[in-house]
């Protein structure tokens, strides 16, 4: 038997790989699947199954297109309905892979149709659970992904806490978890950055499993503090549930290669955003006017799901050679199918064509605290809400970029702002779309409040995030 945990950072996802004789199933794949595809072959293996744990929200999953190109089976769990050719699977029901058995387990709580997948080994021995979004390493996921009008936050998470304690914590301590996200997923609160543990640790460490908790203490505990779903995750959960294109096709034409007279057509008569995904250092020195940034070595894939709001979004974009097919699939991982093309020979390639060129002014910690000292700014923290809470510079106001389409009405192009983040990747990110928008007087500020921290400016009094409410 093997099993290989397929993790993806930039999206904090874990995918899984198992195989018993020369039968092996995918769970939760990724929207490439080429790769899968590939390793059954390189192992002497058909892939039987493909197991989804749920609706995710977070990324598109590859279950449709693996399943075309290898007659593999798309399982789901109770509940679950979809527009293509799928196994509705029922609780307790046993998949045989070889010599394992892998028995689908219903967890309603995530979602309604989230479930567990317990693989039993050739001996019979419970030897691992997927768990998907219901159980992570430190957390649980989140209950509020799934509300209807009948059904509410707080009813999924009893159902949820339901799930935990009659199906997953009655397994033998040493059932390995392999959940479906780890540290950095917007499908919980406080996930570990381990991205497996045995349960019986878990049942010590994971404040969801406290032996002695009640469920209206469940309720209250996992529903507190949830911040709103970035905007792409109903749009994703729906393309998982109905379909979606080719990823072939999609890496096809988003591949093309583009002169800089096609390119600069294609933002001003087709309508496409020209996204800048190179580092933030590159961007603040030079950029095509109103191009947004979201630099590909960051958290590139979550950032585009939360700041663009149509799918749909005819997309042009500038990458570092070589990176351009990378750029593409990440960007059809969380649904932007619409990529049209890159910008051939980069932004050497627009400077050369004599084209309107754009900077972003960008200071260092030491030059901000200077100023700062020369009289009174407008300084604007684009960190998460938690992050301010917990510590910040004395003098700013908090504007976080996961929310700044609906929050533009605060700021005012008469004015002047200085913009930081945590290290200066989400300034530049925020800056970028607030010169879009006719922000212009904008500073960003290097390095972040990791910087900041380093010098004198006067910042608030640390609050430990676990005490905030």
């Amino acid at each position: 038997m093997k099993i290989e945990q397929i993790y993806t950072g930039c999206l904090a996802q874990g995918a899984y790989y198992i195989q018993s004789e020369n039968e092996a199933v995918i769970i939760d794949p990724l929207r490439e699947v080429d790769s899968y595809v590939e390793k059954a072959k390189e192992n002497g293996a058909t892939i039987k199954y493909i197991f989804e744990t749920h609706f995710h929200a977070d990324f598109v999953s590859g279950h449709v297109d693996l399943a075309k190109k290898t007659g593999a089976k798309i399982v789901f769990g109770p509940t679950a309905t979809t527009e293509f050719d799928s196994h509705i699977g029922a609780d307790n029901e046993i998949f045989e892979v070889g010599k394992v058995k892998i028995k689908l387990l219903h967890t309603p709580g995530h979602t309604m149709e989230s479930s567990t997948f317990l693989l039993i080994d050739e001996e019979g021995r419970e030897k691992a659970i997927f768990s998907g979004d219901t159980l992570f390493i430190g957390d649980v996921g989140r209950p509020d992904l799934a509300v209807k009008s009948d059904l509410s936050e707080e009813d999924l998470a009893g159902h949820l806490f339901d799930s935990l304690r009659q199906k997953i914590m009655t397994l033998p301590d040493d059932v390995v978890v392999y959940p479906a996200h780890g540290a950095g997923s917007a499908c919980g609160k406080n996930m570990s950055s381990e991205t497996w543990d045995t349960l019986g640790s878990q049942k010590k460490i994971n404040y969801a499993l406290r032996a002695d908790m009640t469920k209206e203490e469940f309720i209250k505990e996992v529903t507190e503090g949830i911040l709103p779903p970035p905007q792409y995750f109903a749009k994703n959960a729906m393309m998982n549930k109905s379909g979606y294109e080719s990823i072939d096709k999609v890496m096809a034409t988003g591949t093309v290669p583009l002169d800089v007279e096609t390119f600069e057509a294609m933002a001003n008569h087709e309508g496409a955003l020209v996204l800048d995904t190179r580092h933030q250092n590159e961007f603040v020195k030079g950029h095509i006017p109103n191009s947004i940034f979201i630099g590909i070595d960051g958290s590139f894939a979550p950032w585009v799901g939360a700041l663009i709001t149509d799918l749909k979004q005819p997309i042009v974009f500038l990458a570092d050679e070589g990176r351009e097919e990378e750029v593409v699939t990440r960007l059809s991982r969380v649904g932007y199918d619409n990529t049209l093309g890159y910008l051939k020979g980069g932004f050497a390639a627009w400077q050369a064509a004599g084209k309107e060129l754009d900077t972003l002014e960008s200071i260092s910690p030491q030059e901000f605290e200077s100023r700062m000292n020369q009289g009174e700014l407008e300084v604007l923290d684009v960190r998460k809400p938690g992050e301010f809470q917990a510590e910040h510079v004395d003098q700013s106001v908090t504007f976080p970029l996961d929310f700044i389409n609906t929050h533009m009405g605060e700021v005012d192009s008469n004015h002047k702002y200085y913009v930081y983040c945590a290290g200066g990747y989400r300034s530049v990110i925020a800056s970028s779309i607030l010169k879009s928008r006719g922000i212009h007087d904008l500073v960003n500020v290097e390095q972040g409040f990791k910087g900041i921290s380093q010098t004198k400016i006067k910042t608030t009094d640390y609050v430990c995030p676990s005490t905030l409410k």
